[in-house]
């Protein structure tokens, strides 16, 4: 009877500790369940996720380089290795509990590491993770919300983006633009007949507070008929001045609204484009 005490109890350490079990894992970043293609799985007592999955629900941007990975956001630097318990952030080395390896060709991490990281807290609940980013704040005021409006030849579209990652690390973006400029000598929020040398609106950001009023809104205009990457000039309307912009940081910007919608943080508002 001990012999079958035993192997019993053997089985069910076993069961909780296996890949199996955490496959019915559900991760939430900021209240919304997030999945990957390839599962959550438990090794050594550690919650081990696919480091991209993970990172960019945070709001971090990621560069895989040989068995070397790097990860950044705002004013936070992270390299990793595989196959090694020790990482770099900010130039110091930190330890990690659980070495970075691959399965199914992506980078599995511990899951913990990553959230504390970029100040998330975690919390386990039956078979719950709940990763909670830290509250984006603008000149003092938490922000809720971040409406995204693009105007087509005929109406427009509203989107809102939720997650405070996401609202930090656009809001970032934003706030790297760069030297004052004046405003375009022709500009427009209509994309009808639009001529050589006149600007575009391409999009409008518009961070909101609890009871969705204003914070700080910013107008991307983009040159039109253009060949190669396009001039980009940024409106702050809070400020009512323009500023260069970069190409590239478009681009990052449409990646993490990307990201958002793949993953559940992005929501139609309105669509009044036929």
């Amino acid at each position: 009877m001990k012999k079958v005490l035993t192997g019993i109890f053997a089985a069910f350490i076993l069961s909780i500790s296996s890949p199996a079990y955490a496959a019915d894992m559900q991760i939430k970043v900021g209240g919304i369940t997030i999945a990957s293609d390839v599962k959550a799985e438990i090794k050594n007592n550690r919650t081990m996720v696919p480091l991209r999955f993970i990172s960019e629900n945070l709001g971090a941007k990621v560069n895989w380089s040989g068995s070397e990975v790097t990860l950044a956001k705002s004013d936070m630097r992270v390299i990793l290795k595989l196959k090694s318990n020790t990482a770099v952030k900010n130039g110091k080395p930190a330890l990690l509990d659980a070495k970075p390896y691959i399965k199914n060709n992506r980078i599995m991490v511990p899951l913990r590491f990553i959230a504390e990281t970029f100040d998330c807290s975690v919390e386990f609940r039956n078979s719950t993770v709940n990763v909670e980013p830290a509250p984006f704040v603008l000149d003092g005021v938490k922000v809720k919300a971040l409406n995204y409006e693009v105007y087509y030849t005929m109406g427009s579209t509203v989107e809102q983006i939720d997650g405070s990652a996401y609202h930090e690390a656009i809001y970032h973006l934003f706030d790297n633009k760069g030297s004052k400029a004046n405003a375009p000598a022709a500009y427009t929020s209509s994309v009808i007949e639009l001529t050589t040398g006149d600007y575009y609106m391409s999009g409008k950001f518009d961070f909101l507070d609890q009871k969705g009023n204003s914070i700080k809104q910013f107008d991307l205009y983009t040159l039109s008929h253009s060949e190669g990457n396009p001039d980009v000039r940024l409106y702050d309307a809070t400020e009512n001045q323009w500023y260069l912009f970069t190409y590239s940081a478009v681009q990052s910007i449409d990646q993490f609204i990307e990201t958002a919608g793949r993953n559940g943080f992005l929501t139609t508002i309105s669509d009044t484009n036929p």
